[in-house]
């Protein structure tokens, strides 16, 4: 029992790895793809209709595996932890759900819910729809990064009973406002080489 669970965990990081590496590619295909659009003909028509090729392949072969993935197994290792007499010391689940896994398990639907998103982005990209400029683009390829230092971060200080939740979102305030001063930093640059 206690190999399957480790198994279920390492399927858990081999999916949430990819499902992050999948989210992270399809955001800098977003913003390629708005950027297409400023090329003159023929190569805008070229490079959108391959941009809008390859979002749908990302998703549809990296990210939604992934993610299904991530989820298959994270669910697992909960069902392990509640229903299996010998795993009860792992997850700690015998004596009820932890706050930090309520914590982890909302991010994660959150992260889910930018996970569709992104589809609906897709969708709205193929119909020729331009909805954000590169640059919100840039802006919107970082929500996955701000998931991605939260979430382990949760499970395993909460898993040792030392997770200062204050803490962490002051951590995640100052990344976010760090993320979003480099991405100013970088427009500006590339506004001065390219006037």
């Amino acid at each position: 029992m206690i190999d399957f669970l480790y198994f279920l965990k390492a399927l858990h990081v081999v999916g949430f790895i990819s499902w992050f590496a999948g989210l992270f590619y399809l955001g800098r295909i977003f913003v390629y793809h708005e950027e297409a659009w400023g090329k003159p003909e023929p190569d805008s028509s070229v490079l959108v209709k391959e941009f809008q090729q390859m979002e749908r392949r990302a998703y549809r072969i990296i990210c939604n595996p992934a993610m299904n993935l991530t989820w298959v197994a994270g669910l697992g290792m909960l069902a392990l932890g509640w229903f299996s007499p010998v795993v009860p010391n792992y997850l700690d689940l015998q004596m009820g759900t932890p706050a930090w896994m309520h914590l982890k398990l909302l991010l994660v639907f959150l992260l889910s819910g930018y996970h569709y998103w992104c589809k609906r982005l897709i969708d709205r990209l193929a119909a020729g729809e331009r909805p954000y400029s590169s640059w919100q683009f840039r802006l919107l390829n970082e929500v996955p990064t701000l998931f991605l230092l939260s979430i382990p971060f949760i499970a395993v200080f909460g898993k040792m009973g030392r997770l200062n939740y204050l803490y962490l979102l002051i951590a995640l305030v100052l990344f976010a406002g760090l993320i979003y001063r480099g991405a100013k930093a970088y427009q500006r640059k590339r506004q001065q080489n390219n006037p």
